[in-house]
């Protein structure tokens, strides 16, 4: 959509004088004249012309092209999904150039911090930061900005928000309080999780994470296929020292099948023994 804007039309008109001055004045050439014109029409279209949906004006859009040079992968992601879920972020004046997580875990060196997507029940914790560009326009102000994450079922984890005071320039947010992973009973399974911010109740970022059971999950769910693999050794042995009926077979685990499968050709390979006489 195109759209004429009226703001700046007293230094157009300015401009506009001093160059019809400029002509008048002193005899130029034609490629001068032509020079002088076009000057002119430019600054009409670069300031006075708003297109897309973002409302932006070719002067603004030339103005940011060095600081969208700068946005990360993730930020651009992010970004494009909030913008497919919420619409535009209707702040042209703050630009999102990060977002992502630090996970900190302590250890015998001391606290460890890392930015991550990938985050474990090992880790004391996590807090999402995002990383802003605010332009003049949006500067000198304070702003709500909220952090959510949610788990692999869509449900929330973690809410926190906070009053920030924008200042010109890049901008580093980080979450004043942490998700608490190690240790915590309230969060149960893995997988896809979601981090969303929001500026102004505006959703500016949709993040992906991935969580991870710890160490001592992982052993506990190894230790407990253990003791079903005991279990079910225990009961091919039972089969080899009982008497197998062969019957029609029957639809099986692949796994179960195989031992019974040895377990009886283990059993039709012994010969009974001969009492004495």
């Amino acid at each position: 959509m195109i759209r004429l804007k009226r703001r700046n039309t007293a230094w157009l008109i300015t401009m506009a004088l001093l160059i019809g001055f400029a002509l008048l004045a002193a005899p130029v050439s034609a490629a001068v004249q032509l020079s002088l014109i076009g000057a002119l029409a430019v600054a009409v279209i670069a300031s006075m012309i708003e297109l897309g949906p973002e409302r932006e004006t070719l002067l603004q859009v030339l103005h940011r092209a060095p600081v969208r040079r700068r946005i990360t992968p993730q930020a651009r992601e992010a970004s494009e999904r909030a913008a497919a879920r919420a619409g535009f972020f209707n702040r042209n004046g703050i630009v999102m150039l990060d977002i992502g997580l630090i996970a900190m875990q302590s250890g015998a060196e001391g606290l460890a911090m890392r930015r991550t997507r990938n985050i474990s029940k090992d880790d004391d914790g996590v807090r999402p930061f995002i990383t802003l560009h605010v332009m003049p326009e949006e500067a000198e102000r304070q702003a709500l900005v909220r952090y959510e994450i949610y788990n692999h079922l869509g449900e929330e984890e973690y809410v926190h928000e906070m009053k920030t005071y924008l200042r010109e320039g890049e901008l580093n947010l980080l979450a004043d309080h942490q998700l608490p992973l190690a240790g915590n009973s309230g969060i149960d399974g893995t997988g896809d999780w979601d981090l969303r911010v929001y500026v102004d109740n505006n959703l500016i970022g949709m993040h992906n994470l991935m969580l991870a059971p710890s160490v001592k999950e992982r052993r506990r769910r190894l230790s407990g296929e253990e003791k079903r693999g005991d279990s079910l050794q225990r009961r091919r042995r039972n089969l080899q020292d009982s008497v197998i009926i062969e019957e029609a077979a029957q639809p099986q685990a692949a796994q179960l099948k195989d031992l019974l499968q040895t377990a009886g050709g283990q059993a039709r390979g012994k010969r009974p023994r001969r009492r004495g006489k």
